[in-house]
C-alpha cells in the first residue's frame, strides 16, 4: 500500500483527465442550473455550461453530498495509508468545515487529513502540485499539510471580467451600475485572496483591463512576494473562461511581461466562471512552500 494519496475537488480547475496523469483524484462539484443538478467535467462540459449560463438560467454552486465525499475517501484508503483532502477555500464554501467534521470520525480519523487551502481555481491547482512535490521529497502527511497551510496566503489572482451581468446576478454590483458600466465599456478586475473575491479596479476596455492586471502582478512581485521572487520561488499562473486561442494569447502576453518565468495556464473552474461569465482572463502567482526543515 502506498503512503499518501491526494484528493481535491473540481474547483481546482484540474480535469478528470489531468487527475489521471497526476495520480490523484478530483471530486466533481455539483451545480444547479435551474432545477437540474450537474457535475463539473462529468455530466456538464464547459461548452454546455457557458451556453446555459448565457441563456439566463440561474446557476448556483453547491457543496458535495457527504456520502459522495466519503465514497471517494473510502476508495482512496484502499490504496493509500493516508489521504490529503484539499478542497476549495473555507472562506468561499462550507465544504472544508463539513469535511473536517467527517474526518474526525471513524474510520477516517488519523487517516484523512483535510487541508484548509484558502484557495480556488489555479492557485488550488498549484497547491496540489506543491503537495505532490512534498510527498515526493519524503515528507509525512502531517508535515505536508502544515507546509501547505502555512503557504496558503502566499498567493493572489486577478481576474478581468468581460461582462457585468453575472456580477449583477451575484449581488456584487447593482443593476443600475451594471447598465451604466455596460454603456461605458467598463471591464472590472476582481482580486482573489484567501477566502475573498472582490472588485479590485474598474477599467475602460479590454486593453486597460489587461494592463491593470499586469501592473498589479508586477507590483505584488516587487513588494508582497519580493523575497520569494528574488529566490526564484514564485510560480506565475494564468486562467481563463474564454476561448482556447484567447487563453493562449493572454498567457503569451504574461510571458512577454515577465520574461524568463514559466506560466501555468488553466481553465477557470466553473465555480469561479459562474460569477464572471464567458471571456474572463486571470493572472496570479503562488509561492513555493517552505520545507518543514528549511
Amino acid at each position: 500500500m502506498q503512503q499518501i494519496g491526494i484528493i481535491t475537488d473540481s474547483h481546482s480547475g484540474i480535469s478528470q483527465e489531468q487527475a489521471g496523469k497526476l495520480g490523484i483524484r478530483v471530486l466533481p462539484m455539483p451545480f444547479y442550473i435551474g432545477e437540474e443538478c450537474f457535475y463539473e467535467d462529468v455530466s456538464l462540459s464547459r461548452e454546455e455550461f457557458f451556453r446555459k449560463l448565457d441563456s439566463g438560467l440561474t446557476v448556483a454552486t453547491s457543496q458535495p453530498i457527504p456520502a459522495e465525499v466519503m465514497k471517494m475517501w473510502d476508495e482512496a484508503l484502499q490504496e493509500y495509508e493516508k489521504v490529503l483532502y484539499i478542497p476549495i477555500s473555507s472562506g468561499l464554501s462550507g465544504s472544508y468545515a463539513t469535511a473536517s467534521a467527517m474526518a474526525r470520525e471513524e474510520p477516517y480519523v488519523g487517516r484523512v487529513l483535510v487541508v484548509d487551502s484558502g484557495r480556488v481555481s489555479t492557485p488550488l491547482h498549484r497547491m496540489v502540485l506543491d503537495a505532490l512535490e512534498l510527498i515526493g521529497e519524503g515528507y509525512p502527511a502531517q508535515e505536508v499539510r502544515k507546509a501547505l497551510e502555512e503557504a496558503r496566503d502566499k498567493m493572489v489572482i486577478y481576474v478581468g471580467v468581460q461582462t457585468l451581468e453575472h456580477l449583477k446576478q451575484g449581488g456584487r454590483i447593482s443593476p443600475a451600475v451594471a447598465v451604466l458600466g455596460t454603456l461605458l465599456n467598463i471591464k472590472p478586475v476582481l482580486r482573489f485572496d484567501v477566502g475573498t473575491l472582490d472588485i479590485f479596479r474598474k477599467c475602460r476596455g479590454v486593453a486597460k483591463m489587461k494592463k491593470a492586471m499586469l501592473d498589479a502582478m508586477r507590483q505584488d512581485l516587487e513588494t508582497r512576494f519580493r523575497k520569494w521572487y528574488e529566490r526564484g520561488e514564485v510560480y506565475l499562473l494564468a486562467a481563463s473562461s474564454s476561448l482556447a486561442e484567447d487563453a493562449r494569447e493572454w498567457a503569451g502576453e504574461i510571458r512577454d511581461a515577465f520574461p524568463g518565468m514559466d506560466v501555468m495556464c488553466d481553465d477557470l473552474s466553473m465555480g469561479v466562471s459562474c460569477h464572471i461569465g464567458f471571456g474572463g482572463l486571470g493572472i496570479g502567482c503562488s509561492c513555493r512552500p517552505r520545507r518543514p526543515c528549511g
